[in-house]
């Protein structure tokens, strides 16, 4: 079972692209405390569709969100060859603990369970 739940901080506003096929995707990283004077890790998140225009909508740096998503790791060659690793948390569901719009109260974002086997 790959499973992850997150909770924690918007370290930078996120990045939305659309790719050729229309799809949004939302790149973010959030800040999350290991505990009292253990630090923090940064960890980069992921959403898609429908979750990504949420996130574009109501996060911003400083933001307060808690997550739902599984990890998924790859890799690449970088420009002078060497191969680079990655770890994503792709975002399946998030709930905004804050939002940029107060007076009304931030939706609880779901992703479809229709989405390419490469999304998920």
């Amino acid at each position: 079972m790959n499973k992850v739940f997150l909770i924690g901080g918007l370290v930078r506003d996120p990045e939305t692209k659309v790719t050729q096929t229309g799809l949004a995707v939302t790149r973010f990283t959030v800040g999350v405390s290991r505990g009292k004077d253990k630090g923090s890790d940064y960890i980069s998140c992921v959403a898609f569709d429908k979750t990504s225009s949420l996130i574009q909508q109501y996060c911003a740096k400083g933001s307060k969100v808690a997550i739902e998503g599984s990890i998924q790791t790859g890799s690449y060659k970088d420009k002078n060859d060497k191969t680079v690793y990655t770890t994503d948390i792709i975002v399946n569901r998030i709930e905004f603990l804050d939002g940029k719009k107060p007076d009304k109260p931030a939706p609880v974002a779901d992703e479809p369970d229709d989405l390419p086997s490469w999304l998920k």
